[in-house]
C-alpha cells in the first residue's frame, strides 16, 4: 500500500511477448489473443498490458481478424 508522500514509482511493466521472443502475433492462436482481451470483449491498451508499440499494433490487427472470423466475440452477449 503507498503511503501519501511515497516516492516510490510503480513497477515498470514490459512487453510479454519481446520476453517470449513473438515476432509476428498470429490470428488463429485464440489463447494468446485473450491476455490482451477484456472479459467484456475490449482490447486492453499499452499502458495497461505493458507491450510495446510494434507488438501492440499486431495484437490489435490480428483481434479485429479473429473477431471477424468469429474467433474472438465482438462483445459479451451476457453482459446486462
Amino acid at each position: 500500500m503507498a503511503r501519501e508522500g511515497s516516492s516510490r514509482a510503480p513497477k515498470k511493466k514490459y512487453c510479454k511477448l519481446c520476453f517470449e521472443k513473438v515476432t509476428f502475433v498470429d490470428y488463429k492462436d485464440d489463447r494468446k489473443l485473450q491476455r490482451f482481451v477484456t472479459d467484456r470483449g475490449k482490447i486492453v491498451p499499452r499502458r495497461v498490458s505493458g507491450s510495446c508499440a510494434r507488438h501492440q499494433a499486431q495484437i490489435m490487427r490480428a483481434v479485429k481478424r479473429a473477431r471477424v472470423l468469429a474467433l474472438l466475440p465482438y462483445t459479451n452477449d451476457q453482459a446486462r
